[in-house]
């Protein structure tokens, strides 16, 4: 049944409509039971599900990972922490509770030291790099477009440091897809390129997915 939320003193209309979505939410609920800290913890679950890029053993870095649910994700698929395991390296500059199992860092990856402070943390190649990161809206579609392709470029050219062969790049653009020439990039540096909207990313939102998948090794 659906929860009637009433608008109180003070309080935005925006704000109130956000919290009856919540309050009504079906992956905000099962986030909850299962344990997740996100209701986006589902989205990567999703996109994992039907491209198959994590595997127990495996070594990934979560980009933006606040408040954790990708990164909780991404320790039960690869096992991490535990014996035979992989290993999962999470940054945001929002800072995260400890995860069972990852490394979290806790600074701004556009930093000039973060990609260093990563590879220390990684140890080795990385067989995938998530990227859940966004830039705070403006309102402005073409501003928000440029800033999320910003990010997106930042988190490739790190992908392309880091990446084992075969390794797997996710990264969060908005509807429409990747911008043409970024697009070329990626399908330069890895053998399979799709986009996908999960089915549990909302339909109103304008977010969806980069996969990419086979990397080839960085361009030289």
């Amino acid at each position: 049944m659906s929860q009637r939320v009433k608008t109180a003193k003070g309080r935005k209309i925006s704000s109130t409509r956000w919290l009856r979505r919540q309050f009504n939410d079906p992956y905000v609920a099962e986030a909850r039971r299962a344990g997740y800290r996100s209701r986006a913890a589902f989205k990567l679950i999703e996109l994992d599900d039907r491209f198959h890029f994590l595997s127990p053993g495996g070594c990934v870095v979560d980009l933006g990972a606040a408040p954790g649910g990708w990164t909780q994700v991404a320790v039960e698929r690869t096992r991490a922490g535990q014996s035979g395991g992989g290993r999962v390296v999470a940054i945001d500059v929002t800072e995260i509770d400890p995860v069972a199992g990852a490394v979290v860092l806790h600074r701004d990856f556009l930093d000039g030291d973060a990609p260093k402070a990563l590879r220390q943390a990684l140890a080795g190649p990385a067989d995938v790099v998530l990227s859940d990161m966004a830039a705070p809206a403006t309102g402005h579609a073409a501003t928000d477009h440029l800033r999320v392709i910003g990010l997106v470029e930042a988190a490739l050219a790190f992908a392309a440091e880091v990446l084992a062969p075969g390794g797997a790049f996710v990264a969060k653009v908005l509807q429409g897809g990747t911008e043409q020439a970024l697009l070329a990039r990626i399908k330069r540096l890895f053998a399979t390129v799709k986009h996908a909207k999960p089915p549990s990313s909302r339909s109103g939102s304008a977010e969806m997915y980069v996969v990419a998948q086979g990397f080839r090794g960085a361009a030289k």
